[in-house]
């Protein structure tokens, strides 16, 4: 594998951004990525710097994260539409979207926006049981990758602040829930990329102040489609029965609502047979047994109907209870949707195992901000600098092997992608001072 070559792939992936920059500013988004991905000690500025043998550049690269010209808008939009490109995107008709939150920890109070968080000691003993940390409201897209797990693409992000410690400076914090954030980031990324959207997430977020935003959304805004656990003894609605012709018509104002359904827990019940398939789901393929049913949902509100399932999936004693306003998808395709949301928890291990999301050392708002976004293009570029190694030609193949100790390995991980940048660690010094120097002269 030749080191221009995978330069080559870099900076193109890198110019789906240029719009949210100048263009030396966009040099030094691109000298920051490219440092995370070169870097193996710590994650700061200065270490990737250190790594593109370019310490020269520190002032520069940190005026860049405090007061540089960054378009976060633009640089999202960007960012989306590159995730549209990628392979997979499309997924049983739906661009699929998974929205959770996670802890970032930081030590000090004096750094922005941090907030004081109860930490089970079970998850971590020999941490305090309180924390401080900022709270990340993360959207990335799941892509598909038939017979395998998904792609988790983290895309960007919002932190939640406790109405109680909201920062103050520079200025006081509008306060919002995480169900607010999680909607407007879904609104924001559906408007970049047109077509159908679907968003999966976790019962914690499965609330009216959610799902009804997404399915009956505000003038201009688009529609999205939604997927989420359904609480065991959730209130469920046959659809309202249409009047018999020539029947006599009831006293009164008809119900909005049809007659009162089991609860899921109770889902044998519902007015539906089972149904068998298989389906990729938490690494292999499994059986399934499931019921389905379209219904109202007293969350979603009666104007808009949903289908609910009730599944049974090999090697779990549980039932799987799931809702979607999405009626096109089978069960079948919904249990499989929602366990691929799973792929969210495994990028934001490597986010902070292997790109250092917690090794953060700013202290502002800004370059806090801007650093977390930097992480995730990092993430997701290496991702799509993978899919399009895997297209080329036979030059580009056996970039990455399975190791002795793990031989059933079959696709690359982030780290393999890091390793990769590393075997050609000289060149690709080479080739971003070349750049950079290019850039001095065409802005001088």
């Amino acid at each position: 594998m030749q080191a221009t070559l995978l330069w080559l792939l870099w900076q193109s992936l890198l110019e789906s951004f240029q719009p949210a920059f100048s263009y030396r500013g966009w040099q030094r988004f691109g000298q920051w990525t490219t440092g995370i991905v070169l870097n193996v000690e710590e994650h700061t500025i200065t270490q990737s710097l250190i790594a593109l043998d370019r310490p020269q550049d520190w002032k520069a690269l940190e005026s860049f994260a405090e007061v540089g010209a960054w378009n976060q808008a633009i640089l999202a939009r960007c960012f989306a539409q590159l995730l549209h490109a990628a392979p997979g995107s499309l997924w049983h008709g739906y661009r699929v979207s998974a929205v959770d939150d996670t802890k970032v920890h930081r030590n000090s109070k004096d750094v922005w926006g941090t907030c004081t968080f109860h930490e089970y000691t079970a998850r971590c003993p020999n941490r305090a049981t309180t924390v401080r940390a900022h709270n990340w409201v993360v959207l990335g897209r799941l892509l598909e990758y038939p017979n395998h797990p998904a792609w988790f693409l983290p895309h960007t992000g919002r932190l939640y602040f406790r109405k109680s410690q909201l920062p103050t400076t520079p200025v006081v914090e509008t306060f919002h829930t995480k169900c607010e954030l999680a909607v407007a980031l879904l609104q924001e990324h559906a408007q970049s990329v047109p077509g159908p959207h679907l968003a999966v997430f976790d019962g914690g977020y499965a609330f009216a102040s959610v799902v009804r935003p997404l399915v009956r959304p505000p003038l201009g805004k688009p529609r999205i489609e939604f997927l989420t656990r359904l609480r065991t003894d959730a209130r469920l609605h046959a659809l309202p029965a249409e009047p018999k012709p020539g029947a006599k018509k009831p006293k009164g104002r008809p119900s909005n609502w049809g007659k009162r359904l089991s609860p899921p827990r109770q889902g044998g019940r519902w007015p539906s047979k089972w149904q068998q398939g298989t389906a990729f789901i938490y690494g292999r393929q499994r059986k399934v047994r499931y019921k389905e049913v379209i219904c109202q949902w007293r969350v979603c509100g009666h104007e808009t109907p949903v289908k609910a399932v009730v599944a049974q999936v090999e090697g779990y004693k549980e039932r799987f209870c799931l809702v979607t306003s999405a009626l096109k998808l089978t069960g079948l395709q919904m249990v499989e949707l929602f366990a691929a949301r799973f792929r969210q928890e495994d990028g934001f291990r490597d986010l902070k195992q292997r790109l250092g999301w917690e090794e953060c050392r700013a202290w502002t708002k800004l370059p806090i901000e801007r650093t977390t976004q930097v992480l995730f293009c990092a993430m997701s570029l290496m991702r799509m600098l993978q899919f399009r190694l895997d297209q080329q030609d036979k030059s580009a193949s056996g970039w990455w092997q399975a190791p002795p100790w793990n031989r059933h390995k079959d696709r690359p991980s982030v780290l393999d992608v890091e390793r990769l940048f590393r075997r050609h660690a000289e060149e690709i010094r080479r080739l971003v001072s070349a750049w950079l120097a290019e850039g001095e002269k065409s802005t001088s």
